[in-house]
Order: C-alpha cells, then structure tokens, then sequence
C-alpha cells in the first residue's frame, strides 16, 4: 500500500505508535517497581513478584527495552508529524533497535515462563506486556518498512522520485 496514494498507512503507524506508547509505558512501569523490590531482596518472599533465575534478566532487558521503546516511538511521532524521506531514517533506525531488544526482552520472558515456579501476578503482567509490544513493534517497523515504496512515479512523499511541482506537493 503506497502512503503517497491514501492515509491509511499513515494512520496505522500512527495508531500503532499510540499502542506501542503505552505498552512501553506499562513495561516502563512494572519493570522498574519489580527491579526496585528484587534488589531490595524481597522478591521470593513477596506474593506479587516471586520469580526464578531468569527473573532478574528479564526485569532489566524488560526495562531497556521499555526505555528504547519510548525513544523510538518519539522519533516516530516525528516522523509522523513531518510524513517524509528525512524523518524516516531516523524513524526507522530507532525502530530497529527497539525492536532488537524487544525481542532480547521477549527471549528472556519465554526463558522465565519455561523455567517455571511460582511467578506473581506483576511478573506474569510484565511478560505479556513484553510478548505483545514484541508483535507490535514487529508490525510497525513492517509497516513502517513497507511504506516506503510509492506506487505513484512522480511523488515526493517517501518512496517517490521527488519530480512533482511544489503547488501541487501543498494540496
């Protein structure tokens, strides 16, 4: 689907980028109160945190991964907002790193959820805020991606050869 042609590429990103805002968030949130009581050691005695060997490793590539995220869904606001060719690299990039440690962040919940025992409720919110930010920002930097073919020949939005008059690029 060319974003030069229709908007609804340019909406889904822009939705996209909305969710995935909040999931960091979220992400941001539990992995940062779950990090805070496992180093003040209450966390195989506490009923909400619980965890295994994997634990700690989740909670901080959970919490880089939240923190990454939020980075790129910055830059992609700002691409967003200015829909071009030189926002897009830095767009995408971002996106790539994000996704990149997402999906560290995403081993490593699998890795807890594999190894088992007892897992409280804040853990088990945070592996699957992590799982569903993983697909999520898979789709966007698909989409993001994709978008940057323009089946119009003429166009200067991304994709294009640049060749249109700039009374009608205003329109």
């Amino acid at each position: 689907m060319a974003i030069g042609s229709r908007g609804e590429p340019r909406i889904a990103t822009g939705f996209l980028l909305i969710v995935n805002l909040l999931l960091f968030l979220v992400i941001i949130g539990l992995a940062s109160w779950a990090l805070n009581k496992n180093i003040d050691g209450s966390s195989f005695f506490n009923s909400h945190l619980g965890g295994n060997t994997a634990t700690i490793f989740e909670l901080i590539y959970a919490l880089l991964a939240g923190v990454i995220g939020v980075c790129s869904v910055i830059a992609g606001l700002i691409h967003h907002r200015s829909w071009s060719r030189d926002s897009l690299g830095i767009a995408a990039s971002t996106a790539v790193i994000s996704f990149a440690v997402t999906a560290l962040a995403f081993g490593l919940a699998i890795k807890e959820i594999r190894l088992g025992g007892f897992r409280g409720s804040v853990l088990k919110t945070l592996e699957g805020f992590v799982i569903g930010s993983t697909f999520l920002q898979l789709l966007y930097l698909l989409l993001l991606h994709g978008g940057m073919y323009d089946s119009r020949p003429h166009s200067t939005s991304i994709g294009g050869s640049g060749k249109q008059d700039k009374a009608v690029m205003m329109v």
